[in-house]
């Protein structure tokens, strides 16, 4: 069995482009026991995957130069000689950017496409699902009246966590990039309000979609939507910090004066909660509960969820350097073969 493969080739100094990957095609080993055949059917694409191109200090190792970039997956098993999984079997696993893979069965889990088309479990019923329940009532913690603010609010994790405040009873805002997400905020996936940080009058708008301030910010962007948001914070206000993609392909720091005196002072006087996470670190604690509460929101239409697919794992690159520049509308997802 051969594997069309996308190897790190070189790691990118700002936006990833054409000479970053490299294809190969490799036969892989022959199945062992308790291992199983897989044909990637899905492929995932996640802002994270751009820290792991950069040896800089963070959670996860990076991908080392020659290696196959790693990524959540959807297979269909072709062969296996593990108990409990047969061909025809669809399995989350963590395959990375290629057509077919040799795994230990112990290391995937089997998804029954009658309850969800399978590539949820790579959205909003899989990690970018979570990351949004767990950081949202860990951290944001969101009480009934309150404010919630999230950018990148059309993305898997944004659109999560506006339905899901709105389910605690807080009042959500979404921030997203050109009118057509805009729409999509208040229309498909019920946000109160909604705003396009691309307006030349972005602040005014924030300002008068939160007559009463702000007590959660869901992180995922930076930069100059943060500084618009943080002059709304109330007291007291709590800020997960999921992402900030708009720094990921930035080369140096950014130009201007130091914020960073003013932004401690508001922490301090305002007594704000800033915490980063990473989803993992939630599992335990939330893991059951966002099985049984994301799935039945999710069945019963309370949650909705978007995908943007790609065809093609040949195209993976370039969707990917796209993403980073907001060009997605959902969760971005390759559909490699199948």
């Amino acid at each position: 069995m051969e594997s069309t493969q996308l190897r790190l080739a070189r790691r990118p100094e700002g936006e990833p482009d054409d000479t970053t990957f490299s294809t190969t095609t490799e036969t892989l080993p022959e199945l062992q026991d308790g291992q199983v055949a897989l044909a990637i059917r899905y492929l995932s694409l996640d802002p994270y995957m751009r820290g792991r191109l950069s040896t800089a200090k963070s959670y996860a190792a990076p991908v080392e130069i020659g290696d196959v970039m790693v990524g959540g997956t959807v297979g269909e098993v072709v062969e296996s000689r593990f108990d409990g999984l047969e061909p025809g079997d669809f399995v989350l696993s963590y395959s990375g950017w290629q057509s077919a893979a040799v795994v230990d069965g112990s290391q995937v889990r089997r998804l029954d496409p009658s309850v969800a088309p399978v590539t949820t479990a790579l959205g909003v019923l899989g990690m970018p699902g979570f990351t949004a329940y767990a950081g949202l009532l860990e951290i944001g913690k969101p009480q009934e009246g309150e404010t919630v603010v999230v950018a990148a609010a059309t993305g898997p994790v944004g659109s999560a966590v506006g339905q899901i405040a709105n389910l605690k009873g807080a009042r959500s805002v979404g921030i997203a990039g050109g009118p057509d997400k805009v729409r999509a905020l208040t229309e498909e996936f019920g946000f109160d309000a909604a705003l396009d940080h691309r307006s030349p009058d972005f602040r005014d708008q924030l300002a008068e979609a939160t007559p009463d301030g702000i007590d959660v910010y869901f992180e995922n962007v930076g930069g100059a939507v943060f500084d618009a948001v943080r002059r709304r914070l109330n007291t007291y206000a709590r800020i997960p910090v999921c992402g900030l993609v708009a720094s990921y392909n930035a080369v140096g720091q950014p130009e201007g004066p130091d914020r960073m005196p003013g932004l401690m002072g508001q922490v301090l006087s305002q007594s704000l909660t800033v915490r980063g996470f990473i989803q993992s670190e939630f599992q335990k604690s939330h893991g059951r509960d966002f099985v049984r509460d994301m799935g039945q929101w999710v069945a019963d239409g309370r949650v909705r969820y978007r995908e943007d697919v790609v065809d093609g794992l040949e195209n993976a690159p370039a969707a990917f350097a796209g993403m980073l520049r907001g060009e997605n509308f959902g969760k971005l997802v390759v559909r490699v073969g199948g």
